[in-house]
């Protein structure tokens, strides 16, 4: 066996071993912890009749400190993934928006000549397993239309230049997609350029159509929402164009600071629409919620580095090359230490959302609960799609195996 295969084994491995994973139900998890009273003192502050707005956390420097690094292990052995499992897989949903997903991709044109690629990859069955509050397909179809038209910009713009990626033209590229996103009000005489580029470039295409959908689903605010996030993600794209343009590998810190703008919040953006409920601006922006809304979504993303890493070019970037790269480690080293930062903004979630949920509103903890179940569904989605596996490690095989080792619910600890 190759290195390459022992590695995606182990990746593998990491992903489908349930045994030690924490329980998909995040209230269970924080009683466990013994998080009963408020932690943080005297921190319920009301003000009667203002319902949601009234909300205050505490806000000083110390609380927005630096959590200590927690080790995991001291000698070469592993951890498990600090993630639960999903809390639904309902595969005859899964298959109904994968198969209205890929018919929308051809109607736009994106994925042109590779949408049997694309039906492997099954981005609705993602959004079916991190979306478990909803059972409607039209809703869940709406997620994963962006998804998708996400996913087509980092292949087609970034990642794959069999497909078309230059890191020269990134910024010009995601410039314009951008004034699609948030769309631009040109001058008269300058407006039909921009809608002739919405209409002839398949991406571009791909994100109104997407938006317009999401739009039945949506508040105001929560459009903002993705719009801001997707921003950011253009932020994130330009700098990973700028190591590919230059030739230069960046140092980890630098390269987890672009996985926090490159993080999985896009698509966890929408978890409250697509429920079918809105968390609050004043929640949602308060700097503690959002802090742990990002741990949760940087941690995320680094599952796709573990498994992607395999597959991806050597010029592309993945946190255990970069960790390989810098302390000159093995790749079994690189992986171990991934895990551990991922474990760590794992466990900072949770103790922030513990403490949160405490002191919040129920459509807070709410939203901490479905945030929960978005990381254990996107840990199925990643043991299981055939983005990252070849022919012989077949979703088939890697679903009996995430079967065989789950530990009914309440068994978990």
């Amino acid at each position: 066996m190759s290195g390459i295969d022992e590695l995606t084994e182990l990746a593998t491995s990491l992903l489908t071993n349930m045994d030690s994973a924490p329980p998909t139900d995040l209230s269970r998890l924080i009683e466990a912890a013994g998080v009963t009273d408020p932690p943080l003192g005297s921190v319920r502050r009301f003000v009667s009749g203002l319902g949601t707005g009234a909300v205050r956390f505490p806000h000083s420097p110390a609380d927005l400190a630096p959590r200590e690094p927690i080790q995991d292990s001291a000698d070469d052995e592993i951890p498990a993934l600090f993630c639960p499992g999903p809390l639904r897989d309902d595969p005859a949903l899964a298959k109904d928006v994968d198969g209205r997903l890929v018919e929308w991709a051809e109607q736009v044109g994106i994925y042109s000549g590779r949408l049997d690629r694309l039906a492997q990859c099954e981005f609705g069955r993602l959004i079916t397993l991190t979306h478990p509050a909803t059972e409607d397909p039209d809703r869940l179809l709406a997620a994963a239309k962006c998804v998708v038209a996400e996913w087509a910009t980092d292949d087609y713009y970034i990642d794959e230049v069999e497909l078309g990626a230059d890191p020269a033209i990134v910024g010009s590229r995601l410039a314009k997609l951008l004034a699609v996103v948030d769309p631009a009000p040109l001058a008269a005489a300058y407006a039909p350029q921009l809608e002739q580029y919405r209409t002839d470039e398949p991406i571009a295409t791909a994100f109104r159509s997407a938006m317009k959908h999401l739009a039945r689903y949506t508040s105001v605010t929560q459009m903002a929402r993705f719009q801001h996030q997707m921003s950011i993600l253009y932020v994130a794209w330009n700098q990973e164009a700028d190591w590919h343009a230059n030739g230069r590998t960046p140092p980890v810190w630098e390269y987890l600071v672009q996985r926090h703008l490159n993080s999985y919040l896009p698509p966890m953006i929408l978890i409250d629409a697509v429920a079918g409920y809105e968390l609050s601006p004043t929640e949602f922006y308060h700097p503690r919620v959002r802090r742990a809304f990002t741990l949760a979504g940087d941690a995320n993303v680094l599952i796709n580095d573990l498994h992607s890493a395999d597959f991806e070019s050597e010029n592309d970037f993945n946190l255990p090359r970069v960790i390989a790269q810098e302390e000159m480690c093995g790749q079994r080293e690189a992986i171990k230490r991934t895990v551990e930062i991922h474990n760590e903004l794992m466990r900072a979630f949770v103790a922030e959302a513990a403490a949160l949920s405490a002191v919040g509103t129920p459509t807070l903890r709410r939203f901490f609960a479905d945030t929960w179940a978005w990381l254990g569904g996107s840990r199925e989605w990643h043991a299981t799609t055939r983005r990252y596996h070849t022919e012989e490690t077949s979703t088939a095989d890697n679903r009996g195996h995430a079967a065989r080792t789950a530990q009914p619910e309440g068994s978990r600890t």
